[in-house]
């Protein structure tokens, strides 16, 4: 039976020195005061709890205490404590969303340079993540614990939390993400999404999305970007759609030119593959942080474990393995 790989190989082909170089802006490197726990060696946990599907920060600090191999890798020494579950609120705080994007990003660039992403035809996808608290009584629209989440409507019903809209290309690699309370419609999103995304080493030649993002400000946005659209229309009583449009009745059934359909159907399918996966395999539905904000870091976390799995792959020269989080936990 073939040996799977573990998270220290995942670390091994990343640029862990280019990450520290980025986490420690904000930590202090001389001066009074006692001298903070390696930002690197938090940036190690939080990897670590996200591939090994390590339910909250407690339990992590739990396992960092009898596992001396997980130790090795988060850089805690014999003599030290783990790292605490407020001593990770910290390094959120201080590191922030921005920084961790940057991550992200470069992680994005690196797979775009080696020719493994190619982001021309790419799936947008919404997609639900329940908010760690319980509704607010006195205002039963948003949380109690996490005044940030918003009771929305959602596939299975009125919840309480918030939404991610990906861009995912139709190999299922993610290109990246914006976060929102649940009561914000995902059409507000995708100009900003399309604004972090498309750059110098992405040009975006075919978008598809499903009938919640049929919209004529949407059109108009992506002819603007010079950017092809598949997009789905509802069948509405009264209408008839044009017959060069793709049609769908209950989310479900979609009817149109059948070259569409293929196009569509296969990066709807590359989409859900990701979603499956992060949420099967990559920890998207463990949040147990509340805030915005916090939300954000949790699904770049997300993005930046299936970048480093992808990098580990070709690193160890199983390109095959690429999106197989299994092989690597």
């Amino acid at each position: 039976m073939e040996k799977p790989e573990d998270v220290a190989s995942i670390l091994s082909k990343l640029n862990l020195q280019d990450i520290e170089e980025t986490i420690s802006q904000p930590y202090h490197k001389t001066g009074p005061g006692k001298p903070p726990r390696s930002p690197l060696g938090i940036f190690k946990a939080l990897i670590v709890k996200q591939l090994k599907s390590i339910p909250s920060d407690r339990e992590l600090y739990r396992r960092l205490w009898n596992d001396e191999t997980l130790r090795e890798i988060c850089d805690i020494e014999e003599h030290e404590k783990p790292y605490h579950p407020s001593q990770i609120t910290r390094f959120r705080n201080r590191v922030g969303p921005e920084r961790l994007e940057d991550i992200m990003t470069g992680l994005l660039e690196e797979l775009v340079e080696e020719g493994i992403i190619k982001g021309e035809a790419l799936a947008l996808d919404a997609t639900f993540i329940k908010a760690w608290s319980s509704l607010d009584p006195h205002d039963t629209g948003r949380g109690l614990g996490d005044p940030d989440a918003r009771v929305g409507r959602g596939k299975k019903g009125f919840m309480l939390g918030y939404q991610s809209l990906f861009l995912v290309d139709i190999e299922g690699f993610p290109l990246g993400h914006v976060e929102a309370p649940l009561n914000v419609n995902e059409k507000q999103l995708v100009e900003a999404l399309l604004d972090k995304v498309l750059g110098d080493c992405i040009e975006v030649e075919l978008l598809v999305g499903d009938s919640q993002l049929e919209s004529q400000a949407i059109f108009d946005l992506l002819d603007e970007l010079k950017m092809s659209h598949i997009i789905a229309w509802r069948k509405l009583k009264g209408r008839v759609n044009p017959p060069e449009v793709l049609s769908v009745k209950d989310r479900i059934d979609v009817e149109g030119p059948e070259w569409l359909r293929v196009i569509y159907e296969r990066l709807r399918a590359a989409s859900e593959s990701f979603n499956g996966r992060a949420k099967s395999r990559l920890g998207y539905q463990r949040l147990t942080w509340q805030g915005l904000e916090n939300v954000g870091i949790h699904v770049g976390l997300v993005l930046m474990l299936a970048y480093a799995v992808c990098i580990a792959a070709y690193g160890i020269g199983r390109p095959e393995l690429r999106q197989s989080v299994a092989f690597f936990a």
